[in-house]
């Protein structure tokens, strides 16, 4: 038996969870247990547990508490928490409907997987819904009922791994973009990562690029609309056709047909598309934010 372990766009179509005005539950969100091909040994953990002490304070797993110990990482965990801690009081009338609102309610949290989940362990009042690739937990959600003075159904806690770990359906789903190396092979997003820029500031039409993570990790953009002209941290300009330099680096990172060259002095980036053309996105002395 497998024991706790310290360590996606919805789908078109949906159906509606009962007749009676209940939450719609996007097809697939949940695998029917029929459906499932050789699940793994299902995890025999508890499903309420504080944060193991080995998270840090303001580290991005704080409050994920059992969720944390569902996880079969191939590398470090990348996520967790508890809604409740970060304000959310959203409630439901059954545990997948709880799950369903937990993936919606914020569309600018596009991280987790967004179907896909089996039902692995259910106990009075919690429910885990886990997310396997290869047989190991990438994403565990915890449901509860009628916890922290909500009435129903709600997302207790959560914990992922890193996107790169996920499937490549769900991975083409996420806001986020997961870039993948020379071999094809996903790559960490701690690693390399980007997005389209937020709506609220009218930076939709931008793509960010950021190496590493943290305060050493360092923001690129693509920016053909000139969203981000008017900012005086960037340094250079986008252009769309130029010249490779020659003592530009391959990173050996790729997306979708895209190949990403590093400028030896790392002010900024190239990017070959699949027509040939260069693109350089320049980069920033301070990372650029949408507050």
């Amino acid at each position: 038996m497998r024991t706790g372990r310290g360590v996606a766009a919805v789908a078109a179509g949906v159906i509606a969870l009962c007749g009676c005005g209940g939450t719609d539950i996007s097809e697939g969100l949940v695998t029917k247990p029929e459906s499932a091909v050789s699940a793994p040994p299902a995890y025999d953990g508890p499903l309420k547990a504080p944060t193991p002490g080995w998270v840090g304070e303001d580290s991005p797993l704080e409050g994920g508490g059992a969720a944390l110990g569902t996880l079969e990482c191939a590398g470090d965990p990348f996520e967790a928490g508890s809604p409740h801690d970060r304000g959310s009081s959203v409630s439901a009338e059954s545990a997948e409907a709880a799950l369903q609102k937990h993936l919606d309610q914020d569309p600018s949290w596009q991280i987790a997987p967004e179907r896909g989940y089996r039902v692995e362990k259910r106990e009075d009042k919690r429910v885990l819904f886990s997310y396997d690739i290869d047989g190991r937990t990438r994403a565990g959600m915890i449901a509860a009922e009628d916890v922290r003075g909500t009435d129903g159904w709600t997302v207790e806690t959560y914990a992922l791994c890193d996107p790169s770990e996920y499937g490549a359906r769900e991975r083409d789903d996420l806001a986020l973009r997961v870039w993948s190396d020379a071999r094809g092979r996903a790559v960490d997003t701690r690693k390399v990562h980007s997005a389209m820029g937020p709506e609220h500031c009218d930076w939709q039409s931008a793509e960010f690029l950021t190496l590493g993570e943290g305060r050493d990790g360092r923001g690129y953009y693509r920016d053909p609309e000139g969203a981000l002209a008017d900012i005086d941290r960037l340094h250079s300009s986008y252009t769309g056709d130029t010249k490779l330099p020659a003592d530009a680096v391959d990173t050996g990172w790729r997306h979708d047909g895209r190949e990403l060259w590093l400028a030896k002095d790392e002010k900024d980036v190239y990017v070959r598309t699949p027509g040939g053309q260069v693109e350089r996105w320049p980069g920033s002395s301070e990372r650029i934010l949408c507050l």
